[in-house]
């Protein structure tokens, strides 16, 4: 089998490969991924760092052709990229090319940014004198990212850093190489000098943290687990360098005894089970008012009976896999929880087997939670959801807010009195009205609050504060 190499210094390089195994079959390869060194990631950092004087200094029509065309080439081939998609993640196929529709859409966005930069000419308080402000690339950033979102997340990051003059060095999950080298494979061929994007494919304690502690790294942006995050700041603040970091979410959804039942069931079901609850903005406790409890809990439970959990690839599928048996384990570890902290298991929670073998969960249901339970605390990242049931908006509000995460929060209510005071008050970042929790568009900014992010948001115009910085300059006339 073909090994699929690290990119470094503009060469394709590395020899020994690991497996990348579909979690929807364990029997399919997908392919064979080579890892990186210690020294192999040293070597990249040393590469972008020699290529980012020519880089910060292109012209913006290069910049802007190349990242046009990794946008056409990723529409181009989204049914390919998203069933790559959906066989190294467990994504459903339809889940899995939307996921790279937003990619392509990214770069494309970013392709313009190019040409939209723009700095300030303002007067001095003093006569005679000129003031200028621009923004200039950061130098080398380092690029973290997850197997939940394995092209959307490595796109929000690569096209900002890239259209605003940075150079690259870029650790994908371990999970999920396959789409993170077939986009740097796209970048590459569209024209990037050597040594501006290094792909180093490996171990996050052995790769990250020779990232971690390259005094050349003038930037690092992580999205990953609160713990890992925390240790990408502590290291970061000792190099004194710019740090971005999405992490975890327990993130409320609350339905209010006005609201359309139909309209909360559905983006209740879509916030917590879709993509096998496997979102960082995925909705694990759903805060129910008593009036509509019961009749949420009941057609909530109905919705779920309707759901398939099989192949991400055959048609027809729901909900795929859990990504890999540790994962799988780290749910049902919870589920169990949750059963000895006095939650019901009012729906499913079983492993499941189908045609070929994979790590198969069945959408798990708690009621009677409280807001005080593990479950309801602490981030699961599967199909594990659990109903919180309050006496009215007010408790509904205090509940959803009590939480140390803050990305992202939604309510479902017919109610505009209700529904406004809601999108003040929530401590998130992000807040959806009657719909999932889960789910934003490519060009506004991303993230949250308190223990959910940190830095500046990504995505959009927002994601300049990150991968620049401000030059004031002055000129006697």
């Amino acid at each position: 089998m073909t090994i699929h190499k690290n990119l470094i210094a503009g060469e394709w390089v590395g020899s020994d490969g690991v497996a990348n195994i579909n979690p929807s079959n364990t029997n399919d390869v997908i392919g064979e991924y080579a890892r990186a060194s210690a020294d192999d990631a040293k070597t990249a950092i040393a590469a972008a760092k020699a290529a980012f004087p020519a880089w910060s200094r292109s012209g913006i029509l290069e910049r802007h052709a190349i990242l046009k065309k990794t946008a056409d080439e990723i529409m181009a081939r989204k049914d390919e990229l998203g069933t790559l998609l959906a066989r190294e993640e467990g994504k459903t196929l339809p889940e899995a090319i939307g996921e790279t529709i937003r990619a392509g859409q990214i770069f494309e966005f970013f392709a313009g940014e190019t040409l939209r930069l723009a700095g300030e000419v303002i007067p001095s308080v003093r006569p005679n004198i000129g003031v200028e402000i621009t923004r200039e690339a950061v130098g080398v950033v380092g690029i973290i990212t997850p197997w939940n979102f394995p092209i959307a997340i490595p796109a929000w990051k690569i096209a900002p850093a890239l259209a605003y003059g940075n150079t690259i060095v870029f650790k994908p999950a371990e999970l999920v190489p396959g789409c993170a080298w077939a986009i740097v494979d796209i970048l590459h061929r569209a024209g990037l000098p050597k040594g501006v994007l290094n792909l180093v494919m490996g171990k996050g304690s052995v790769v990250g943290q020779a990232m971690l502690e390259s005094p050349d790294v003038a930037a690092i942006t992580f999205t990953g687990s609160t713990g890992t995050g925390k240790r990408v700041a502590a290291a970061s603040i000792e190099h004194n360098r710019k740090f971005q970091l999405e992490m975890g979410g327990k993130n409320p959804f609350v339905v209010l005894d006005d609201a359309d039942l139909t309209v909360a069931v559905e983006a209740a079901a879509n916030s917590g089970f879709f993509s096998t609850g496997q979102r960082c903005t995925a909705s694990s406790r759903l805060i129910v008012t008593e009036g509509i409890h019961d009749k949420f809990v009941a057609a909530l439970t109905e919705k779920l009976k309707t759901l398939v959990v099989d192949d991400a690839l055959k048609a027809g599928t729901h909900i795929g896999p859990v990504v890999d048996a540790s994962q799988l384990k780290q749910d049902t570890d919870y589920i169990e929880i949750g059963k000895g902290e006095g939650a019901r298991l009012a729906f499913g929670g079983d492993l499941l087997t189908r045609d070929n073998p994979g790590f198969y969960l069945q959408p798990a249901l708690f009621t009677e939670a409280t807001n005080a339970m593990r479950i309801s605390r602490e981030e699961i990242f599967g199909p594990v959801v659990s109903v919180i049931r309050v006496k009215d908006y007010e408790e509904a509000l205090a509940t959803a807010n009590d939480t140390p995460f803050g990305l992202s929060s939604g309510i479902a209510t017919t109610s505009l009195k209700h529904a406004t005071h809601f999108k003040r008050n929530a401590e998130a970042g992000m807040v959806m009205v009657n719909l999932p929790t889960a789910g934003v568009d490519f060009h506004v900014p991303f993230g949250g609050r308190k223990g959910s992010s940190y830095g500046p948001r990504e995505q959009g115009k927002y994601a300049n504060e990150f991968y620049t910085t401000v030059k004031t300059a002055y000129t006697l006339a």
